[in-house]
């Protein structure tokens, strides 16, 4: 029993590791949110040529696009982080890069190797500079980009360009070295204990090598790949290191956005 015991815990970190190495895996799909489509306080508009989840003043000049996991701008608790982040005083853009298929994790005949194939992440990154530029184009001066799990290569790839303001990384995936090299902008990297830490401290020595870029790397003890968006609602603690991660985001959008 115990050989057994190890061998399934050798399995499961093979798999948490090709989360992190090759893109989306078993703990990108973990924990399934119930999609509503009538969540939060905002309203769903055009931006960009997609539907999007929008909320705060349209008068501010300071903007956020949240860019969301396998699951989409449907997610409910993915809108109560638009809304935290707009009543700091932003325009917060949720966009649907999923073209309205977000993943079912129910649906055996189309696993996540399959579904990935219809939603690449170098697609994502050609939305998200649309919606980008649709922002500046009704005069968002200045904007920050935060992605999510799949969202955090098209994230990191804005961020390369020199197209935002500054981005975030919440519970990554996709994301390599040699992306965080190559950025330009102010980054921050929020990760999990249970999520390969050894990886997020690799970029933090990398973005200790660039001190023309500000950087804040922190591992939030306790919690697992995606807890700051498909947290257990009846998990006190998690909750709680969500909360704390959303704060992150905030400030860190507020000191380099605002």
């Amino acid at each position: 029993m115990g050989s057994l015991i190890l061998w399934w815990a050798l399995i499961v970190q093979m798999l948490s590791f090709f989360c992190w190495s090759s893109g989306a895996g078993p703990l990108c799909c973990s924990d399934p949110p119930i999609l509503d489509p009538h969540s939060g306080a905002g309203h769903v508009e055009k931006l960009g040529g997609l539907p999007t989840y929008v909320i705060g003043s349209p008068y501010s000049k300071h903007a956020a696009v949240l860019i969301s996991d396998v699951y989409g701008y449907q997610a409910p608790n993915l809108r109560k982080v638009a809304d935290k982040v707009a009543a700091a005083g932003f325009f917060v853009a949720v966009p649907d890069f999923l073209k309205g298929d977000p993943f079912v994790r129910a649906d055996t005949k189309r696993p996540m190797s399959v579904w990935i194939k219809d939603h690449s992440t170098d697609e994502g990154f050609e939305f998200a500079k649309v919606v980008i530029q649709d922002l500046k184009n009704r005069g968002y001066s200045a904007i920050g980009a935060a992605g999510f799990c799949w969202g955090a290569k098209a994230a990191i790839q804005l961020a390369k360009c020199d197209s935002i303001k500054a981005a975030a990384l919440l519970h990554q995936s996709y994301v390599t070295v040699d992306d965080i090299k190559e950025v330009k902008v102010p980054l921050a990297v929020l990760g999990a204990e249970f999520d390969h830490p050894e990886i997020v401290k690799q970029f933090e020595e990398v973005l200790k090598g660039k001190p023309e870029i500000e950087s804040f790397v922190k591992i939030y003890p306790g919690v697992r790949h995606g807890w700051t968006i498909r947290y257990n609602i009846t998990d006190t603690y998690t909750i709680k290191k969500a909360d704390e991660a959303h704060e992150d985001l905030i400030q860190w959008f507020s000191k380099h956005v605002k």
